[in-house]
């Protein structure tokens, strides 16, 4: 998989994957398995375990490496169905929501990191790998290096971030990336920020159930409700598919909050007409 140079990310979810296949089926060895017992095995963590579909999807994932790359037995998983995935659609703040988070963070690293990732809709692993070179303050733009699918791309840098990051540099000094943890030269790290987030949206008693991600579906959504094209929201999030993107057009006000409700309408009408013309 290094090999491949598949992400450290995906070389972990997959032996994560393989070992707990290895760990159902001992002592009997992989290569001596069939497809009905592969079948059998999704279908357990689908039934009884009560996996997710994209968490069966990665799992078939890693079994079809290990029989097609590695055992050169393709016919072992060729005729296996993948579980359809869920069509859920994300959870997406308002902007008072946004601002009421923002607000709720007092220290100066939680609240420029916080603000970066909504800002530039990065993804919290993009976040935490960001050097201080990645940020071009001439251009008003943000270097992201090794996306997802190892792809480069550049995303908006906002002028409000920017004088909060000036602040924060001041303070803090990072030598390497541009959020480092408590060991010096050494990124922050995922489940940190996470944490942040969970106590910042706590404390702004957001009801809904979100996570720090919710803050890269809300930096699209508002894009997209300001009336920016879709195919420039693609590029700043770095999405492979346009498709990808599409979703958030079903959570946008922009075409759903703007239609008025027929109950709407007809009780509009109907008080309209129970008012008295003004006699003179």
């Amino acid at each position: 998989m290094r090999l491949r140079n598949y992400s450290p990310k995906t070389i972990k979810a997959y032996l994560s994957c393989l070992r707990r296949f290895v760990r159902y089926f001992r002592p009997r060895h992989p290569r001596d398995l069939s497809n009905s017992d592969i079948k059998a095995y999704l279908l357990h963590l689908i039934e009884t375990e009560g996996f997710a579909a994209s968490s069966v999807n990665q799992v078939f994932n890693a079994i079809r490496f290990l029989y097609v790359e590695l055992y050169k037995m393709p016919y072992a998983v060729g005729a296996i169905p993948r579980p359809k995935k869920e069509k859920k659609l994300p959870v997406v703040l308002s902007g008072e929501e946004v601002k009421r988070i923002m607000e709720s963070t007092a220290n100066l690293k939680h609240k420029a990191l916080l603000m970066l990732i909504y800002s530039a809709g990065l993804r919290v692993g993009e976040a935490t790998r960001l050097r201080p070179e990645d940020i071009d303050s001439d251009r008003n733009l943000i270097h992201i290096r090794g996306g997802k699918g190892k792809k480069d791309r550049y995303t908006i840098l906002s002028t409000t971030v920017l004088s909060t990051l000036r602040e924060y540099w001041k303070a803090h000094r990072p030598e390497r990336y541009l959020f480092e943890g408590q060991e010096t030269g050494k990124p922050y790290s995922i489940r940190s920020i996470e944490k942040v987030f969970s106590r910042a949206a706590q404390r702004a008693q957001i009801g809904k159930e979100v996570t720090v991600h919710t803050l890269r579906h809300s930096f699209a959504t508002h894009l997209l409700e300001q009336g920016v094209d879709l195919r420039y929201i693609q590029e700043l999030l770095g999405h492979g598919s346009s498709k990808t993107t599409e979703i958030y057009t079903h959570v946008s006000r922009r075409t759903l909050g703007q239609i008025q409700s027929p109950l709407d309408k007809i009780m509009i009408s109907d008080a309209a007409r129970r008012v008295k013309p003004y006699a003179g």
